[in-house]
């Protein structure tokens, strides 16, 4: 997985600050994860947190861009989140990237931009305010 974190084109990991010893954590203790693969090779994978709403990581390697896997784990995470009671997700991202028009495809609402630089965004459970 750090593999293809650090392997992505845009939103590059740029500092020490998240390692492969932050996953575990966040995958079992205040989240869950999910792994697409292949033939052994991870294709991409995201991370989801169920006590804050945010998104951790959702990442895809960049040979595998454009094959619906960034969709179907989006789609996955996104379901099991608001399944635990969520009403309300979050993320952020580096703004002008592939990225963030992802989200807004996916319908992610931009909030504001943040002091970081980055774009904030928004999704709220089907039928909630």
């Amino acid at each position: 997985m750090h593999r293809v974190r650090l392997a992505v084109r845009e939103n590059r990991l740029t500092s020490s600050a998240i390692s492969e010893a932050h996953y575990v954590p966040a995958i079992e203790d205040t989240g869950r994860g999910w792994v697409a693969h292949e033939g052994g090779n991870v294709l991409g994978f995201a991370v989801g947190n169920k006590i804050s709403g945010n998104i951790w990581a959702l990442f895809v390697d960049p040979d595998h861009e454009g094959e619906g896997v960034g969709s179907l784990l989006h789609a996955a995470m996104v379901t099991w989140l608001f399944q635990q009671g969520l009403s309300r997700l979050w993320l952020s991202t580096e703004p002008g990237t592939r990225a963030q028009r992802f989200y807004e495809k996916c319908g992610w609402s931009y909030v504001k931009q943040l002091p970081s630089g980055e774009a904030f965004y928004e999704l709220h459970a089907p039928g909630a305010v």
